[in-house]
């Protein structure tokens, strides 16, 4: 019990000075924001400071899958036994599947960050339709909105509330989310913010514009689902048909695998599968 208790104080202890040590943070860079906007008043042309690293959204492990397959490269053909050419084929089948499962993820984050953000449009207009100022609009996204999209918006408007210039933070955002649909939201904010004026009917004009984008998107990935599903049938059916092969005669397919010219061969045809997954899935992907 005492064990128990004495972990909990330091547990509660820990959290305490976590949160302190956030609180002097958001202060010490509140600080540093003032000083520089001094700064710049009395000297124009001096650079502002990197506060802090611009950070992207969707993070890529492009390499990762090379290293996967490299991984089972090496392990079938140390551990296992597999002849060299078997394990390097099975090496970058792997990696190249694993390439495209790290695309395909990647893209679903996407989508999901761009459906957020139709969302987080349509509550800001009503709360610029019912009175409210651009920034009360923003910050009643950021609380409605989820992850990952709640992050970003919550940065935007963290940055200004503490001072910094909303053009640079709405820079950033763009920095930070480089799609074209936060080019356009954001290029509507800075507009407005310069300029002025009604800003309701744009960013309902802007909301529309992503939900189309979106719909047309779901359509080209509707419409090349069957010739994805054909692609999968054929492999499915090759596999098949020589596991057929090994059962009738496993002393002849044994044979014909252990020789040079069939491992050979057995290897291209795999990669020549790869690839064509490969192929079918870049040019079914959705580019708009």
């Amino acid at each position: 019990m005492a064990e128990f208790l004495t972990a909990m104080i330091l547990f509660a202890g820990a959290g305490v000075v976590f949160y302190l040590w956030i609180d002097a943070r958001r202060q010490n860079i509140a600080r540093l924001r003032l000083e520089h906007g001094f700064a710049a008043l009395a000297e124009p042309e001096a650079a502002a400071p990197q506060l802090r690293p611009v950070r992207p959204f969707a993070r890529r492990y492009r390499a990762l899958p090379w290293l996967v397959g490299g991984a089972v490269a090496a392990g079938l053909w140390i551990v296992l036994g597999l002849r060299p050419i078997y394990s390097a084929t099975a090496g970058l089948v792997v990696g190249l599947l694993g390439w495209q499962l790290e695309a395909m993820l990647a893209e679903r984050r996407i989508q999901k960050i761009e459906v957020q953000l139709a969302d987080a449009i349509d509550l800001m207009v009503g709360a610029l339709r019912a009175g409210a100022g651009m920034t009360k609009a923003l910050e009643s996204a950021v609380q409605e909105s989820r992850p990952p999209l709640s992050e970003q918006l919550d940065e935007v408007a963290g940055r200004i509330h503490f001072g910094d210039d909303p053009q640079t933070a709405f820079h950033s955002l763009t920095e930070r989310v480089p799609l074209e649909t936060f080019v356009l939201f954001c290029s509507a904010l800075s507009v407005h913010w310069e300029v002025g004026g009604s800003l309701a009917p744009t960013l309902a004009t802007v909301g529309r514009t992503i939900r189309d984008r979106i719909e047309l998107s779901r359509r080209v990935r509707a419409m090349s689902t069957q010739a994805r599903v054909s692609i999968i049938s054929v492999m499915a059916i090759t596999y098949f048909i020589a596991l057929l092969m090994w059962a009738n005669d496993p002393s002849r397919m044994q044979g014909f695998l252990s020789t040079n010219i069939g491992g050979w061969l057995v290897a291209v045809a795999v990669l020549l599968q790869a690839l064509g997954i490969v192929w079918s899935a870049s040019i079914t992907r959705s580019k708009i």
